[in-house]
């Protein structure tokens, strides 16, 4: 087997028009993948049926939202670690001033939905 491994920092992907996503390493178990926000921007509501995600805030603040049919909130900062259960609607969203970094691990396979409305 052989090591598999990237840069968090070499890969930075920022876009007017979506959160910027790279995904650094990727197995049938398991992906990480690295969000670069903008101010204001949101991944908005989406669920993964089938897959856990943990995130972790790298730089910067936002609001992390969980609704499992009552919205909770949750700010973050550097050093945040949070969990979005299978099959539980969530977004994260900067907050902040456009530096909001954050990384999640995702069990695969995860399937995705995004909430209308």
């Amino acid at each position: 087997m052989a090591i598999q491994s990237n840069d968090i920092t070499s890969n930075k992907t920022v876009s007017d028009d979506a959160v910027g996503k790279v995904n650094l390493i990727k197995t049938d178990a398991l992906t990480l993948d690295v969000y670069y926000y903008k101010a204001g921007q949101a991944l908005g509501y989406h669920r993964h049926p089938t897959g856990d995600q943990i995130f972790t805030v790298i730089e910067g603040t936002g609001t992390f939202k969980l609704d499992d049919g009552t919205e909770e909130t949750l700010e973050v900062k550097a050093g945040s670690t949070f969990l979005a259960p299978a099959n539980t609607w969530h977004d994260l969203i900067d907050s902040g001033d456009g530096k909001l970094v954050a990384q999640q691990v995702t069990k695969q396979p995860a399937g995705m939905e995004k909430r209308e409305g």
